[in-house]
């Protein structure tokens, strides 16, 4: 059962208890999140954003939590809203070069080197390339009001990519595994073998070594 509309305020106030207290310190700072670190194809998705002390968004959490339309809702509020907002994708090719850690690192702080502060609070990584302070914080998109826009913006960017590789190779069912290495799209893999947005990094336990 979703939470009623009084139940989704005192959210917003806990999640942006962290947030509120940085701004009354006068200090400018961002938001940074990814998504599509865990599929089995497809880009990574970075977020950075910093937004405005007010309005504060209602319904903005972990974007794990939310409905795919509220997603999408606040996608356009978030990029209506915010001070500064950035996604930058890290492709599989890359993914496949680097590592996934590293290659995540990458798009975060390209997303983040024009943001206008030098305060960055990143869901649970650290030691990034990005010109200002670094705060790791464990589970930030459900702790951290600008964590949780900035993996909004990098959940719904990604998602429509995988709609979008969806329309070109169906039998994968992308538009419902996100990637995500279900039943379904292990069996399919095995079926059809890797489409070139697969990560051969990934999938070799899954696939003849000759088709990576």
């Amino acid at each position: 059962m979703m939470a009623g509309r009084k139940d989704w305020h005192a959210r917003l106030e806990e999640i942006a208890q962290t947030d509120r207290e940085i701004w009354a310190k006068g200090r400018a700072f961002a938001g940074i999140d990814e998504a599509g670190r865990g599929p089995l194809c497809g880009p990574v998705a970075a977020a950075c954003v910093v937004m405005p002390k007010e309005p504060l968004l209602l319904y903005v959490d972990d974007s794990k939590k939310l409905t795919e339309k509220r997603r999408e809702m606040l996608y356009d509020q978030i990029m209506q809203t915010a001070v500064y907002a950035r996604v930058v994708l890290a492709q599989p090719e890359e993914i496949d070069r680097v590592n996934i850690l590293n290659a995540t690192k990458r798009a975060m702080a390209d997303a983040a080197k024009d943001a206008p502060c030098d305060l960055f609070l990143v869901d649970a990584v650290s030691k990034l390339d990005v010109p200002g302070e670094v705060r790791g914080i464990v589970h930030g998109d459900a702790l951290c009001y600008s964590i949780a826009a900035a993996s909004i913006l990098a959940k719904v960017t990604r998602d429509r990519i995988m709609r979008e590789l969806d329309a070109q190779y169906p039998e994968y069912g992308f538009a419902k595994n996100k990637g995500y290495g279900t039943a379904e799209h292990i069996a399919a893999l095995k079926k059809y073998g890797p489409t070139p947005v697969h990560r051969r990094s990934f999938i070799g336990h899954f696939v003849p070594a000759d088709a990576l």
